[in-house]
């Protein structure tokens, strides 16, 4: 294992450090962590702690993580930095429905951070966000009349939440609303935090035609709380990883699906 030497520059570089390893690995255990850095476990837990307050990683028994459960979601950055192929192939599909003149809301997922990317190509258009990183992204962009959503503004997803946000999104009707969620399952769509559903649920009431973008990791799962039916999506795209089972589930359920490759 190569040595880290963040850890003799104090603690603020070594937690720095540990958070890009973590969010890197995805796991690792407390003792990995002290060999790397060179330091006490005693150390590394009180790094953690830290680390776990600003909610970048999770502690588990023995170890912490970065990655999601049904019950936690995963800091943005380590979302992206996974699926990023798949994420671009659901953005090319979703760019299709997209059309000058419309108005589209975009909630603060790293899959519609990719659709984002590719907008700039689709103008006039209207673009209506709660994320921080789609707002930086297009506040330059030409033909894009940008509105953020403002709200409380939340460091674990970069992006603005709460009452606010929701009264704000009500006020306002699109044409397109794009929104990922962490698991569908069952004929629903699921996420891990009651505050990201409020304003999920907000968006998909504010538009004419909803759009469900998700990799193929979250079919076949489900998370705490429930966002909406499947049926409150006039379609879903999925990339190509998805497996026979998880396709005739949506079959089932009578969802209309497209495959992006």
């Amino acid at each position: 294992m190569t040595k880290d030497t963040s850890g003799r520059r104090g603690p603020g570089a070594r937690r720095h450090a540990i958070a890009d390893h973590v969010l890197s690995a995805g796991s690792v255990t407390a003792g990995d962590l002290a060999e790397r850095f060179g330091v006490s476990l005693m150390t590394i837990h009180r790094d953690l702690d830290e680390l776990e307050r600003q909610g970048i990683v999770r502690k588990f028994r023995g170890g912490v993580t970065a990655q999601p459960s049904g019950v936690f979601e995963s800091n943005v950055a380590y979302r992206l930095k996974t699926m990023q192929a798949a994420k671009d192939a659901i953005a090319a599909k979703a760019a299709e429905l997209v059309e000058p003149g419309m108005a589209v809301m975009l909630d603060d997922s790293t899959t519609t951070l990719a659709l984002a990317r590719r907008l700039g190509g689709v103008t006039p258009l209207t673009v209506i966000t709660n994320f921080l990183e789609t707002t930086n992204l297009l506040a330059r962009e030409r033909g894009i009349r940008l509105m953020a959503l403002g709200g409380e503004y939340d460091s674990l997803h970069d992006s603005f939440l709460g009452v606010s946000c929701v009264d704000a999104i009500t006020a306002l009707h699109v044409d397109l609303c794009f929104v990922s969620t962490s698991a569908v399952s069952g004929g629903f769509a699921y996420h891990q935090e009651q505050h990201i559903v409020s304003v999920k649920r907000a968006m998909l009431e504010a538009a004419a035609s909803n759009v469900l973008l998700v990799d193929h990791t979250k079919l076949g799962r489900v998370a705490l709380h429930r966002v909406a039916p499947l049926s409150a999506f006039d379609r879903i795209i999925v990339d190509d990883g998805a497996d026979a089972e998880s396709l005739r589930e949506l079959d089932e359920h009578k969802v209309s699906y497209e495959m992006a490759t």
